[in-house]
């Protein structure tokens, strides 16, 4: 999104074109139950003039009414099957609108090769543990925005990693540890930290030894890296 429109055919062509390992994106369910490409609740950020703006939520719109509603990429908010079928990358589908859940797992039963390629993720606990029972062949990773307290997850993050059955723990910089990482490693979870926007960014993911991140600009986080890594070889 550094680059195109964000959740558009556009950017995840380029995503595609740069060459990245998975491509992130924001799934929420409109009122007739259409599964579509969109971070916030509503379209007032990405709309591209007045007549997308101040509109209700999209899960109180028909797809008809969110479709036709201008975005700054220029074409239509897509479809989850539209962009399954317009890429060949593995997907991070996160979860946005738990009343999603239902939907997506219908759309990956229907369409295996769909779901082949997919990965689960949300920053709620309950679609990941829907998720595990309705596709359990489909790989899950929570999301933290730190690492979280313990008035957050009172139980603790090994039974939050449980109960969602994620095999990854996303986490944001705050408070991620060396010692964390190696403990996650030890317990066979990978980690990977966001969101990736400085070369500080990635002197640090290097430092904590994590296994992957996110990024706006995909192809400058991955000449961050070569950079990184060729020097400490030398």
């Amino acid at each position: 999104m550094a680059h195109r429109p964000e959740n558009s055919l556009e950017s995840f062509a380029l995503a595609e074109e740069v060459g990245v390992d998975e491509i992130e994106l924001d799934v929420r369910q409109t009122k007739d139950g259409a599964l579509i490409i969109l971070h916030d609740a509503t379209f007032d950020r990405v709309a591209a003039d007045e007549r997308g703006r101040g509109l209700p939520p999209v899960s109180e719109l028909t797809v008809d009414e969110a479709r036709a509603v201008p975005l700054v990429s220029g074409a239509p908010v897509p479809t989850l099957d539209e962009v399954y079928r317009a890429t060949t990358s593995q997907l991070q589908v996160e979860i946005k609108d738990p009343a999603c859940v239902d939907g997506v797992a219908a759309l990956l039963e229907q369409q295996p090769e769909f779901a082949a390629r997919t990965r689960f993720t949300s920053f709620q606990a309950a679609p990941l543990e829907a998720l595990k029972t309705l596709l359990p062949e489909v790989p899950r990773g929570i999301i933290v925005s730190g690492y979280p307290s313990a008035e957050k997850h009172p139980a603790g993050i090994p039974d939050l990693l449980s109960r969602t059955g994620s095999d990854i723990f996303h986490c944001g910089w705050d408070g991620l540890t060396r010692e964390i990482v190696d403990d996650l490693h030890a317990a066979g979870l990978q980690v990977r930290a966001w969101l990736m926007r400085e070369f500080s960014d990635m002197e640090r993911a290097i430092e904590l030894g994590i296994d992957g991140t996110t990024s706006d600009d995909p192809a400058q986080a991955r000449s961050w890296h070569r950079q990184l890594t060729t020097n400490a070889s030398v």
